[in-house]
C-alpha cells in the first residue's frame, strides 16, 4: 500500500474556507470581485451596521458575481442581537475612582461621578454579591457588592472614564433576555426576503434561544449558533445539537472571559462542532493589524495558522475587510497562511489529531471509506451527489486527505457547502441511475479540475437518487480523457 507524499489539494489551493465581512470598504462591485479572486469563499453581512438598502444592494452584487465567476458563494446575515448599555451622563462622561464605589440604578436622571441609569430592569433581579460588570468592552471591571431590584451597589475593580451610552457585559449570570430583538426580527425578514444562505444568531445563552430563530426562518436557510457567551459554553453540546453550524466569536467572548481562557475554549468548541459534524467559524482579530498595515504581525500569522490546524471548517475577517485600509490584501494574506499550513508535511496528522470514530451507520461508515481510500490510493476527488448536503458534511467530518467535489441539484445546498471544510459545490441537473452518476462524475471532475486522464475518483451517492440522508454506494473509478467531450450538464 502506498500513501500520498501529502494531501491533495482543492484547485483553488486550500480546504479551510474563508468568510470575508463586507462593509464600506468592501460592498463595491469591484471590490467583491477582487476578494472573490483573492479567495474569499463567502461572505457575511453585519447586520449590527447598514442600512437595508445598501445590504440588498450588497447581495445582489454578490449573485451577479456569482454567476459571472460560475461559483456558488455562500452569504452569512449576522444579526446583532440584544445590546446592554449604560445610560447618559450629566456631562456626557464621569470618571470611576478605582477602588472606589459606583452605582447602576434605575433613575433615569443623568449619571454622574458616583452613579447611573441602567435602563435594562431585568439585571436588577438577577445580580448577586462577587458578580461582576464589565463596561466599554471591559475596560471597567465592577464587581457587585449587593443588588436589589433597584439599585446594583459595586467596586471598581478597574476604574477609569465612562462615557454615555457603553456597552455592558455579564459574564457570571445568565440574563433573562431573548437572543431577538425587534430589529434582529426585522433584519431576520430582510435576510430570507433576499435569499441569504446562513443566519448568523448572536447572544446565543440557551438551547431555547435557536427556537423563536428557527420558527422565524420557517425551515430556509441555516442557523449559525455565534458562541460569545459564557453562560452558552455550559450548554454547548446542546445549542451545537439544534444549530447547523457554529462561530467562535472571540470578540465577546474575550471581554467576559480572562484573555488566557479563550485560547483552549477556542479548541474545545471546535472540536465538539467537528464531533458534530457542523460547520464551525474562527472569527474576531484574527488578522487585527491589517485594518491600518498591509502586512499582519507574526502572532496573528501564527493564529490563523493554529485555526487552521485545528480543523476549523472557515476563518472569518471583520473590519479587516469590512472598513480596513486593505480589504483585498487581508483576504489574500488568509488565503496564503492556509495554503502554506496545509501544504506542510504534519498537517493532516495535526488537523486529525481529533478522532472522530464514525457513528453506527452506513451513510457514516461510507464517509469514512472515504478517508480510508484516499489515505491508501492516489484519489484525485471524492464526488458527493447530494441534496441536502448531509453526505458532504459527513465527508467533510472526516478532514480526507482529497478535496471534495459535492454535486447537488439546489443551489441554496451549493451556497450552504460554500462553509464546509474541503468541498467545492457544483449545481448540476439531478441524476436518475447508476451508469449517469459515474458519467457525471467523471465529467464534472474533468470540467472543474479534479482530475486529468487515469487519475481515480471516488463516488460516493444514495440510492434510490434524491433521498435525503440515504448514503449507501460508493464506487472508485478511473478518469478517461474522452469522458469531456460527452453531453450534459
Amino acid at each position: 500500500m502506498s500513501k500520498p507524499a501529502q494531501d491533495r489539494l482543492d484547485p483553488r489551493g486550500r480546504k479551510v474556507k474563508i468568510l470575508a465581512t463586507i462593509g464600506p470598504a468592501s460592498r463595491s462591485p469591484e471590490m467583491l470581485a477582487k476578494l472573490l479572486k483573492a479567495g474569499a469563499d463567502a461572505f457575511r453581512v453585519n447586520m449590527s451596521h447598514g442600512e437595508h438598502a445598501d445590504h440588498a444592494d450588497t447581495i445582489k452584487a454578490i449573485r451577479a458575481l456569482e454567476k459571472e465567476f460560475g461559483r456558488s458563494v455562500g452569504i452569512l446575515a449576522d444579526l446583532q442581537g440584544p445590546k446592554l448599555r449604560v445610560g447618559k451622563f450629566k456631562d456626557g462622561q464621569a470618571v470611576i475612582r478605582h477602588s472606589g464605589h459606583f452605582t447602576l440604578d434605575r433613575n433615569p436622571e443623568p449619571g454622574d461621578d458616583t452613579r447611573v441609569c441602567l435602563p435594562h430592569p431585568e439585571l436588577f433581579g438577577i445580580l448577586t454579591k462577587g458578580q461582576r460588570l464589565l463596561i466599554n468592552d471591559g475596560k471597567i471591571k465592577l464587581k457587585v457588592i449587593r443588588a436589589d431590584e433597584n439599585e446594583i451597589l459595586c467596586s471598581a475593580e478597574v476604574g477609569g472614564v465612562i462615557s454615555d451610552r457603553k456597552g455592558v457585559n455579564v459574564p457570571d449570570a445568565e440574563v433573562p433576555i431573548p437572543a431577538l430583538t425587534e430589529k434582529d426580527r426585522k433584519d431576520l425578514a430582510f435576510a430570507i426576503q433576499h435569499g441569504v444562505d446562513w443566519i448568523g444568531l448572536s447572544f446565543v445563552q440557551r438551547p431555547e434561544d435557536l427556537a423563536e430563530a428557527r420558527k422565524l426562518m420557517g425551515g430556509y436557510g441555516a442557523l449559525c449558533a455565534k458562541i460569545e457567551k459564557p453562560m452558552a459554553v455550559h450548554r454547548l453540546a446542546e445549542i451545537i445539537e439544534l444549530s447547523d453550524g457554529i462561530m467562535v466569536a472571540r470578540g465577546d467572548l474575550g471581554v467576559e472571559l480572562e484573555p488566557y481562557e479563550v485560547p483552549p475554549l477556542q479548541k474545545k468548541i471546535v472540536n465538539a462542532a467537528r464531533m458534530a459534524g457542523k460547520p464551525v467559524i474562527v472569527a474576531t482579530q484574527m488578522l487585527e493589524s491589517m485594518i491600518e498595515s498591509p502586512t499582519p504581525t507574526r502572532a496573528e500569522v501564527s493564529d490563523v495558522a493554529n485555526a487552521v490546524y485545528d480543523g476549523a471548517d472557515a476563518v472569518m475577517l471583520s473590519a479587516e475587510s469590512a472598513a480596513g485600509e486593505w480589504p483585498e490584501e487581508s483576504v489574500t494574506m488568509m488565503d496564503k497562511i492556509a495554503t502554506q499550513v496545509e501544504r506542510s508535511d504534519d498537517y493532516r496528522a495535526r488537523v486529525r489529531f481529533l478522532d472522530t470514530p464514525p457513528d453506527a451507520t452506513t451513510s457514516d461508515a461510507l464517509a469514512h471509506a472515504c478517508m480510508t481510500i484516499s489515505d491508501t490510493v492516489s484519489i484525485s476527488a471524492i464526488t458527493v451527489f447530494t441534496s441536502s448536503g448531509s453526505t458532504a458534511r459527513r465527508v467533510a467530518r472526516e478532514r480526507p486527505s482529497t478535496p471534495m467535489l459535492v454535486l447537488t441539484p439546489s443551489s441554496k445546498t451549493a451556497r450552504r457547502v460554500a462553509l464546509l471544510w474541503g468541498a467545492h459545490a457544483v449545481v448540476t441537473k439531478d441524476i436518475g441511475s447508476f451508469e449517469e452518476m459515474i458519467a457525471k462524475g467523471k465529467r464534472m471532475a474533468l470540467r472543474h479540475g479534479y482530475g486529468t486522464a487515469g487519475n481515480k475518483l471516488i463516488a460516493l451517492a444514495g440510492v434510490p437518487f434524491g433521498t435525503p440522508g440515504a448514503t449507501n454506494l460508493l464506487h472508485v473509478v478511473t478518469l478517461h480523457g474522452d469522458e469531456l467531450d460527452k453531453h450534459g450538464g
